[in-house]
């Protein structure tokens, strides 16, 4: 057998002994057995990962879809006057939500509730019914109730801890103290500058709950830091002394149709505001000056209410002839005049090409400087104003406080708008003596005056006495900033020049029996919004000043916006001064100063003119 032969037959014999070939549907099926095998090593593998290795991780992940952190808030610090009487307080209450999926016969459960959540059968039927997942019962519960309620585990139904915020004494002092939000948080007034102080730390209570955000049943919470109480403020406000400010100046208010009345009482060595009243007439029309902002209830007279801006720190006017000061301090401190300088006075000047003029036409009179403030004649205060120049009077506005806010930094508070060397018009060596040009809120005014009343040194203005914290300690407040801007010897000088003003001037209205009284009525036009023109017949009705004249311990502003009844500073703002300061200085027991003399009546009270 040949080569050939013998391996062409060994190939024949090897494919005798080969198996048959496998049907195609075979080789399929093992391909399928082992990516099924496969896959569920992988599955095998994930499980292990998920239920070993990564269990921690997961069980984390499960639990807070039903965990949640919420924060607990804490309880608002109560806002004092300075003799401890509250004037803003927050209650603790409980709130009672209802998940009232969870509910399944809201007419028994409503029967049982009814007399502890204080709400009507057919109405807490009704909130039970509703199907919301979240619904709240009663937001102002007692905290006794609160707890019973609790402890009765009614299907669906958490209480948490909540608060109320009140004000005991309604709407005294609003203006001043503000108001807190739907989430309980100031704002406005001394409860939004005081915001951090008086909300305290919020704390964090676990709790488990539903997608609704209702505590899931049988669940208990769990405390992880606890709220810490807010701290009080205890202010230098006295209760009695703005009851009786905001209710005299209301009347003037409702009395003379005037749109906006404010009232500042303080206290000259300490500068403490003791007294702080910010009313709107609601039935005076406001017209192109715009609505004013009420807390919406009234203040004992028929319409005047509370403005939710502070007007004595938040509006800025030009005040007229209570600016004046300015004027003759600056004179009388660099020795320029002297109360006894005569000065020929015309009836008007023409200045700029401004036409100026005094209130009241008069043909050529001789005054003294103590009559020329005592009768505030514009002309006259203009020709002392030539004396002091351009560069004297604009340092002396800076050095009287004006044109700066107060260390109050309080909520809205305007540093008003003053005119300087940059933008200086030849008209304004009149315009600024007399009060034209310059707008300024009137706690500026009130603490020039105040530093004239405390012997030349200005004091910053003050609120707040002191912090009360929730164990019932009290840490008082820094005294405030104090700087000489007058010598002893030129405020002294002042003192009596503004004693003429309310004894033989324009503020005779503000006499009171008994007492040497110092001060300053202005009348000033008001300037048409975004015109180069006045509103005609529209005035700024103001007085201000201090008592006793011989030993000042209150100083105090009043600013009538826009009477129409009567106009002037003297027979509008000075009656309310005269008012309220008889009122004060009885209440802190200040002996008299043996003064006789008594306001004017009938034909002879009379006053001249301070229309700027």
């Amino acid at each position: 057998m040949s080569a050939h032969q013998t391996s062409t037959h060994s190939r024949t014999r090897v494919a005798h002994n080969a198996p048959p070939p496998k049907p195609r549907g075979s080789r399929r099926l093992l391909l399928l057995r082992a990516v099924l095998a496969v896959a569920f090593s992988a599955l095998g593998v994930r499980l292990f990962f998920l239920q070993v290795v990564d269990h921690t991780h997961y069980a984390k992940l499960s639990i807070a879809q039903v965990r949640e952190d919420l924060t607990t808030t804490a309880l608002r610090g109560g806002i004092y006057d300075r003799h401890g009487e509250t004037l803003a307080v927050s209650r603790p209450t409980s709130i009672v939500i209802a998940d009232d999926f969870q509910i399944t016969n809201a007419a028994s459960q409503a029967r049982a509730m009814s007399p502890l959540v204080h709400v009507p059968v057919a109405k807490l039927t009704s909130l039970l019914s509703e199907h919301s997942g979240y619904v709240i019962v009663n937001n102002e519960l007692d905290l006794t109730d609160g707890r019973k309620v609790s402890s009765l585990l009614f299907p669906g139904i958490v209480v948490q801890n909540s608060s109320v915020r009140t004000y005991p004494d309604g709407t005294l002092a609003t203006s001043l103290l503000g108001g807190v939000n739907a989430a309980g948080a100031g704002s406005a007034g001394l409860e939004y500058e005081y915001q951090k102080v008086l909300a305290g730390q919020t704390g964090i209570t676990r709790e488990f709950v539903s997608s609704s955000g209702v505590n899931l049943p049988a669940s208990h919470s769990t405390v992880i830091r606890k709220a810490k109480p807010g701290v009080g403020l205890e202010l230098t406000l006295d209760s009695s002394l703005q009851y009786v400010t905001e209710r005299d100046l209301a009347r003037e208010l409702s009395a003379s149709d005037g749109l906006t009345g404010l009232a500042v009482v303080m206290d000259v060595k300490t500068g403490e505001i003791l007294a702080d009243a910010s009313l709107v007439n609601t039935k005076t029309t406001a017209g192109v000056l715009g609505p004013i902002s009420t807390w919406g209830k009234n203040v004992g007279v028929a319409g005047v209410q509370q403005t939710i801006n502070n007007l004595a720190f938040s509006q800025a006017y030009e005040p007229g002839s209570v600016f004046k000061v300015v004027t003759f301090s600056a004179a009388l401190q660099a020795g320029l005049i002297t109360p006894n300088t005569v000065f020929s006075v015309p009836n008007s000047v023409v200045v700029g090409g401004r036409l100026f003029h005094d209130a009241e036409s008069h043909g050529l009179e001789h005054l003294t400087a103590t009559e020329v403030l005592a009768q505030s004649s514009n002309i006259g205060t203009y020709e002392v104003g030539t004396r002091v120049g351009e560069a004297g009077l604009l340092a002396q506005v800076e050095r009287m406080g004006f044109g700066q806010t107060t260390s109050l930094d309080y909520p809205g508070e305007t540093s008003g708008l003053l005119v300087n060397a940059t933008d200086w018009y030849t008209s304004d060596q009149v315009a600024l003596p007399i009060g034209q040009v310059d707008a300024v809120p009137a706690i500026q005014v009130l603490d020039a005056y105040n530093a004239i009343a405390n012997g030349g040194v200005f004091i910053e203005p003050k609120l707040v006495r002191g912090y009360v914290y929730a164990d019932g300690a009290l840490k008082a407040t820094a005294s405030s900033v104090q700087r000489v801007v007058l010598s002893k010897s030129v405020d002294a000088t002042m003192v009596k020049m503004l004693e003429q003003v309310v004894l033989d001037g324009t503020g005779t209205n503000a006499i009171i029996p008994g007492y040497s009284v110092a001060g300053k009525t202005g009348t000033a036009t008001m300037p048409y919004p975004g015109r180069d023109s006045l509103l005609t017949g529209n005035y700024n009705a103001t007085f201000v000043g201090f008592a006793p004249a011989n030993n000042p311990v209150l100083s105090m502003i009043v600013v009538i916006e826009r009477p129409e009844s009567d106009i002037f500073g003297g027979t509008v703002a000075a009656p309310v001064f005269q008012e309220v300061m008889s009122y004060a200085l009885h209440h802190y027991g200040i002996p008299s100063t043996g003064v006789e003399q008594k306001p004017l009546t009938g034909a002879g009270a009379s006053i001249s003119s301070d229309v700027t």
